[in-house]
């Protein structure tokens, strides 16, 4: 059966790429997310998109913006599916629950936190795995603690002066530290990825 190891198996870093449409940067109109997943040398493993085209999800979109619920697909590089991403509605306290072909894989969860942007990895038996936060005025970088110890870290990069000016579109880099983590760590890394674009970088007049 396929699964999400085609894509996070054997990788010291994944690349997710923000994929924007210029029509929709030139009119500042909000579409759905899709985002390209690459390994480091830029290799596509998969991709992933929000599911809606309907005037009710065009609608939470632009008048709800990050609060929105919404279901992410993960597709590996042959576009098989082989995850979702669901967000519920939440006004503050965002979440994203994994799920890998019908099997609860975790969830995600931001946490309240007055000097820095705070979120929890939980297992599917609602056990903490490890946090994840950005430190002090490093708000484009997100360290994955465990124990104390960083496990991972995951970076926004920036992709040049016209392409910030113009869009949100966003690039992000998910690097692994020390021995290979579980899968399954790997893909709630990838789905908090994913999280942490839509509570911060999404809008770039709105910053949470």
């Amino acid at each position: 059966m396929d699964d999400m190891n085609s894509i996070v198996s054997n990788q010291d870093k994944i690349l997710i790429s923000q994929v924007k449409e210029w029509g929709e940067i030139l009119i500042n109109f909000e579409s759905r997310n899709r985002y390209r997943i690459c390994d480091e040398e830029g290799e596509e493993l998969g991709f992933a998109a929000e599911e809606g085209g309907g005037l009710g999800a065009m609608l939470g979109r632009n008048f709800l913006g990050s609060a929105r619920a919404c279901t992410l697909h993960v597709f590996d590089r042959h576009g098989t599916e082989v995850g979702q991403g669901k967000k519920p509605f939440r006004w503050f306290f965002y979440e994203m629950v994994a799920i890998e072909n019908g099997r609860l894989v975790g969830r995600v969860k931001r946490r309240f936190a007055v000097l820095n942007r705070r979120f929890t990895v939980y297992d599917a038996e609602g056990k903490e795995l490890f946090e994840i936060f950005s430190p002090l005025f490093r708000i484009w970088t997100f360290k994955v603690q465990a124990g104390g110890v960083e496990i991972a870290r995951i970076n926004k990069k920036w992709s040049g002066l016209l392409k910030e000016a113009f869009s949100d579109a966003d690039n992000f880099g998910v690097e692994f530290f020390g021995q290979q983590p579980p899968a399954d760590f790997q893909k709630l890394l990838l789905f908090a990825t994913f999280l942490i674009d839509f509570c911060f970088f999404e809008n770039n007049n709105s910053r949470h």
